[in-house]
């Protein structure tokens, strides 16, 4: 029975029947993701050991990428800071020398107990030189198995699950492989013309190449453009952009609200300014305006750095949606912009005769059935609000225009429950999170691309500067000199309360360290763990200039507007991201007074939080910003991956291979354009990959 199991291997037969496995190994894949065959086989090497190219220890390099042979010396560990953190020494030795391996995470539970002294071990890893010494960062450290000394060759490193080594891993895929044949994989998904046009190999041959690398083309696996990786790259990027590329061309089909009136309420509102729209600000609105007036839904991203004025964009195209006798509404991703967003509407709104109102969770229970009661009979023209826009309970008269702020923050679901309060709404997404335009116009394949890029008139560059703890108390005199001007501070911490886990100051402790040092200053503390209402009063304060310090966590991140705060301190630099730190920094500069950032770095900093926060002192411009994060960081977290489809890449990488994004992206868009429906022979097992992976309605 075991052996019929073990020869009617398919691609979706469960990992526990692979030979070799069985119920208790199977149960730990299976808690890891891998529950088939198929999975196994696209867990992918995450990097390659050429062992041809071992190495002694007296022969190393910094920069080098490396296969050695060693014996462990000693393991201890190391405390870092204040904290209860450990950094774990693992130094080894051959014959000609000695090299500490330092580890600042545990990979999991157990990893360095059996490094005992005189263990043989593997070392394979980056050379790196600091503070004169060489040495290894998160090697991979591994025993040495019986079989290395004939392995003399290219070969694939897996992740370790839970201890179930590399070399494990690499036995059962290649079981796997000897078990299977390209007939048990099912068809080629690809059509024959994609495959030449875009010189990409078949799936079976890139899979089996992926995990059997040729060793003639060790330089290609190493850096990841193999045949092999080029294939399975272009296909990840492939499925994302040809469902994109499906929404845009089914969104073209709808029949959208037709928002073309003659502008009047447009030309009243720019009147009513004190200050000229800039040049971009009046081509996004034109590329807006267009799009109202085409009769298909517009669905359009407006990204702009901060204090662009995309706001101002959006209040003009509800201004136009009212003159045609819809509603819009604005989503925004906290109650504090959500105010901020209705304080300007009803500064720049009411005067032109806008109905507007304000719903967040704080909305008293009359007030917001009044307010649902009015809005339902189409008494109210622009609703602004938090997530509370998307329950059940609120209905649209005539819902033109849906405005998303911060889109990055919220998921597909929450945006497509508020779309589909109207029918077809006009669809406008704003992010002050800079994107490279390219990647923009690639990433988000179903949104057209406008780009505000260029300030206001009059708004003053920061100063940004970047300091190290020990001359914290020489920032803080510089805000008291600010301070005695009539200037208003933030100074922003990454916790809101201290931590045993984690050595960084919190807002909580230093709001009270800070009132007792400075007594005759006005301080006052926000975080996230507040009530609304006392958010609320906090901010009320500070912009009334009650307040000379705003202490704060990271909650005024976004939409803070105080024009005569013009000092920022940021504690712990280190611990933000570029997108971040942008955006904290864009709270000040607001006004006429010349603005400050300070960036305040902490205990044991790595290189590279460094040179990240060097960089922010070196440039304000927001988009020299994203493309230096996303050079280090990757697009994960500015891009969203809960909504943009990044979450599920198993090889592909957004900076590295963005030549095979764009070629993937325009080989999608070919596949619709000659058939929008996927009903052509060829195009079969493409159309059931996609409603297999996304629904029906993915397919136009």
């Amino acid at each position: 029975m075991e052996n019929r199991l073990w020869m009617a291997l398919r691609r979706d037969t469960a990992i526990q029947f692979l030979k070799g496995v069985g119920p208790k190994l199977g149960d730990l894949f299976s808690r890891k993701g891998l529950k088939t065959i198929q999975d196994l086989l696209e867990f992918y090497p995450r990097s390659y050991e050429d062992r041809r190219a071992a190495r002694q220890i007296s022969s190393l390099r910094a920069g080098d990428v490396v296969s050695l042979k060693a014996q462990v010396v000693t393991v201890h560990s190391v405390p870092m800071g204040r904290s209860s953190r450990k950094m774990v020494d693992v130094v080894v030795q051959d014959p000609t020398g000695r090299i500490h391996c330092k580890f600042f995470r545990v990979p999991y539970r157990g990893y360095f107990e059996r490094f005992t002294p005189f263990k043989e071990v593997r070392v394979v890893g980056k050379v790196l030189e600091y503070r004169g010494r060489l040495e290894f960062h998160h090697p991979d450290l591994r025993d040495i198995e019986p079989d290395e000394e004939v392995q003399d060759d290219l070969v694939p490193l897996y992740t370790e699950i839970e201890g179930l080594a590399s070399s494990k891993i690499h036995k059962l895929v290649k079981l796997a492989f000897a078990q299977l044949k390209p007939a048990d994989w099912g068809d080629e998904v690809f059509p024959e013309w994609l495959r030449k046009t875009y010189d990409v190999i078949p799936r079976w041959d890139a899979l089996k190449r992926i995990h059997h690398p040729e060793s003639d083309k060790a330089r290609e696996y190493l850096d990841m453009k193999s045949a092999a990786h080029r294939r399975l790259i272009f296909e990840e990027f492939f499925w994302l952009e040809l469902y994109l590329a499906a929404r845009r061309t089914g969104f073209k089909k709808e029949q959208g609200p037709l928002i073309d009136p003659p502008g009047e309420g447009a030309k009243r509102l720019r009147a009513s300014l004190p200050f000229q729209l800039t040049a971009a600000q009046e081509r996004a609105f034109e590329d807006i305006r267009r799009d109202l007036a085409s009769g298909s839904p517009m669905h359009r991203l407006v990204q702009g750095d901060v204090g662009s004025g995309k706001t101002l964009v959006c209040f003009l195209a509800a201004v136009t949606a009212a003159e045609s006798g819809y509603q819009s509404t604005l989503m925004a991703p906290t109650e504090i912009l959500a105010e901020q967003h209705f304080k300007n509407a009803r500064k720049f709104l009411e005067p032109l005769g806008l109905r507007l109102a304000l719903l967040t969770g704080s909305t008293r229970a009359a007030e917001r059935k009044a307010l649902l009661a009015e809005l339902a009979a189409g008494n109210i023209d622009l609703l602004i609000g938090t997530h509370a826009l998307i329950e059940d309970e609120v209905k649209f008269a005539r819902l033109g225009l849906v405005i998303v702020d911060e889109q990055h923050r919220f998921g597909v679901e929450q945006r497509g429950e508020l779309k589909n309060k109207g029918v077809s709404p006009h669809f406008l997404v704003m992010t002050a999170t800079p994107i490279p335009r390219t990647l923009a116009m690639t990433v988000y394949g179903d949104l057209d691309v406008s780009v505000i890029d260029e300030l206001p008139p009059g708004r003053s560059p920061i100063q940004t500067r970047v300091i190290f703890d020990s001359k914290k108390a020489q920032a803080l005199d510089f805000m008291m000199q600010q301070l005695a001007k009539g200037r208003q501070a933030y100074i922003v911490y990454p916790l809101v309360e201290e931590s045993e886990k984690i050595d960084l100051k919190d807002a909580v402790s230093e709001f009270e360290a800070l009132k007792a040092r400075f007594p005759a200053v006005r301080f006052d503390l926000l975080h996230g763990k507040m009530k609304p209402a006392e958010k609320d009063a906090v901010m009320e304060r500070f912009r009334a200039g009650e307040t000379q310090v705003l202490v704060s966590t990271t909650v005024i991140e976004v939409g803070v507007d105080v024009p005569n705060a013009n000092i920022m301190l940021i504690e712990h630099a280190e611990r933000f991201g570029l997108s971040q730190l942008h955006q904290l920094r864009g709270r000040v500069g607001r006004g006429e007074f010349k603005s400050f950032c300070i960036m305040i770095l902490g205990y044991a900093v790595s290189e590279e939080a460094r040179q990240r926060t060097e960089f922010m002192e070196r440039t304000t411009d927001g988009f020299k910003i994203a493309e230096f994060d996303l050079e280090l960081r990757g697009p994960g977290e500015f891009l969203g991956t809960r909504q943009s489809g990044l979450a599920g890449f198993k090889m592909a990488n957004l900076v590295r291979d963005l030549a095979i994004l764009q070629e993937a992206r325009e080989a999608a868009f070919e596949v619709l354009h000659h058939d929008p429906q996927l009903k052509h022979r060829d195009h079969q097992a493409l159309r059931n990959e996609l409603i297999h992976t996304h629904g029906p309605t993915a397919v136009p």
